[in-house]
């Protein structure tokens, strides 16, 4: 026959308290069906459990060995029934998240992350750094849980909510005749030297900000190409050129950068929360989307 957890948990009470009587009235069952249940789980271990005397009941050698290993897998029952409860509830599990290398200057994601991680601490969040284009085949392909991006389009199958538009700004040597300037026109960069994003490195900011620049008839002077937006704060703060990124870099605080707003109301970009459609949300994918979106709506 099988044996059931029923049968250890008989087995158990019967143990512990060396009493049919006691273990039944434990167990809130009879004496005749518990002594039934514990000749069957004899008869299933080919072993006696028991030594049993009209005055006293007692374990055998086999009893006794049986009797930790069936404290053992009730344990481990018991501890695997709650780990897929927390799980199923988002209170354990793992959360794989994609996120441009602008993300973590962002407030809002900041903070999202860090409240996630005080109110939900057994949950492990898997942070990996792709640019907007190098995430879409992960989330597709269900490798990411959530993609945090610049605006691009998306495939059919991927959806997006909004979590903020931020202001795109001016990035100049601090030395730089327009440094001190409290605002100035994207004209006004027409003729520098610029520092941009290589043309194939996969950033959405490369499209969004040429895409700016050609709705003005600017056509940048680009001499330096680089892969990463913090290494274009490098470049500039050397005095190799200027250039054009999202406000929310400013966080970096270089003292050899200074930031000046654009006057352009269309010099925004816009930040995603992405994910797949063609997958039910996890509990741990749900409360990271709310507390995004809830703080994209403070």
């Amino acid at each position: 026959m099988m044996i059931e957890l029923r049968h250890l948990r008989y087995f158990i009470a019967v143990a512990e308290e060396l009493h049919f009587g006691r273990a039944a009235q434990r167990l809130h069952i009879s004496q005749p069906p518990l002594s039934q249940q514990i000749l069957q789980l004899e008869q299933a271990l080919d072993a006696q459990l028991f030594t049993r005397t009209n005055r006293s009941v007692q374990l055998t050698p086999a009893g006794q060995s049986f009797l930790q290993d069936a404290r053992a897998v009730l344990l481990q029952v018991e501890q695997a029934a709650g780990r897929a409860a927390r799980i199923h509830h988002g209170q354990q599990g793992e959360l794989r998240i994609g996120f441009t290398s602008s993300a973590p200057f962002t407030g809002l994601v900041s903070d999202a992350l860090y409240h996630y991680r005080q109110r939900w601490p057994d949950v492990h969040i898997q942070m990996q750094e792709y640019n907007t284009r190098q995430q879409l085949a992960p989330l597709h392909e269900g490798r990411l849980d959530l993609g945090v991006m610049r605006n691009t389009p998306l495939p059919e199958d991927l959806q997006h909510r909004l979590l903020l538009r931020e202001p795109l700004c001016a990035v100049v040597h601090h030395a730089h005749p327009l440094a001190q300037a409290t605002s100035i026109s994207i004209r006004a960069l027409a003729s520098e030297p610029f520092v941009f994003f290589d043309a194939q490195g996969g950033t959405a900011l490369y499209g969004e900000i040429l895409a700016l620049l050609h709705r003005y008839q600017i056509k940048p002077y680009i001499t330096q190409e680089v892969g990463e937006a913090m290494t274009i704060l490098g470049l500039v703060a050397t005095g190799l050129g200027v250039s054009i990124l999202p406000a929310s870099f400013a966080r970096a605080r270089l003292a050899e950068v200074a930031w000046i707003p654009l006057q352009e109301s269309d010099a925004i970009s816009e930040v995603w929360l992405v994910w797949s459609a063609l997958r039910q949300p996890s509990a741990q994918m749900s409360n990271m989307m709310a507390l995004l979106l809830h703080h994209a709506e403070d």
